[in-house]
């Protein structure tokens, strides 16, 4: 049984999906990675210029002020530190709990979110290849049972399909493996200074504040 049509039309449909693949990755990586260098500060030392400024404000008990400095900035650390002034009656404990929760569920959790769209795309692109591989020597050998001289060309066609789909998935694989890597090493660098900001703002508050809820 000749099955040419069928396999011409599924390796249209192989390389049509591939191409959707390349496509959804590219722009994943590219949302998240941009999402990141939204919300995290560009270095530590720009970081730690917005915590001396808070720190004044703070101290001098300038909290409208500090509230000011944070709204409208869509960096994470600005927008918890904003969250907890509009808090400050929870006390210590409650606060850093809050500020942890928050953090985790409207940040860390939407690149998770983005990055699991990456990490489908890196384990569909090899099996389509897979798959055009496996239509390509079906292509091949149904050709081989059916013609007793078959030309070289005609095969060559079914078995560029099998090659050609497998290679393209690799290639889409490959390069998202590693922008996924680089874009975990950005993601922890933003919680490591969070993390570290949360703690300086969080004791600066603790050594502003008089109440008995701020010793606990």
């Amino acid at each position: 049984m000749d099955i040419t049509a069928i396999t011409y039309v599924a390796g249209i449909v192989d390389y049509c999906a591939l191409a959707l693949v390349a496509l959804w990755g590219a722009f994943c990586v590219v949302m998240v990675w941009r999402r990141v260098g939204r919300v995290r500060f560009r270095s530590e030392r720009d970081q730690d210029a917005f915590l001396n400024q808070l720190d004044e404000l703070i101290s001098q008990g300038a909290m409208d002020q500090a509230r000011a400095m944070c709204e409208g900035d869509p960096r994470a650390l600005p927008q918890l530190v904003l969250l907890a002034l509009n808090n400050l009656d929870l006390g210590y404990s409650r606060l850093r709990a809050l500020l942890v929760d928050r953090f985790q569920r409207d940040v860390l959790a939407d690149f998770e979110y983005r990055l699991s769209w990456i990490a489908t795309v890196i384990k569909a692109a090899p099996m389509l290849g897979l798959f055009g591989t496996v239509v390509g020597m079906m292509g091949a050998f149904s050709k081989l049972a059916v013609q007793r001289n078959v030309e070289p060309n005609l095969l060559a066609n079914d078995i560029s399909l099998a090659l050609i789909t497998t290679a393209i998935g690799l290639a889409i694989a490959i390069p998202l493996v590693l922008a996924t890597a680089s874009i975990n090493v950005r993601i922890r660098k933003l919680e490591d200074l969070v993390s570290f900001g949360l703690n300086r703002f969080l004791e600066t508050l603790r050594q502003a504040a008089r109440e008995p809820a701020w010793q606990r």
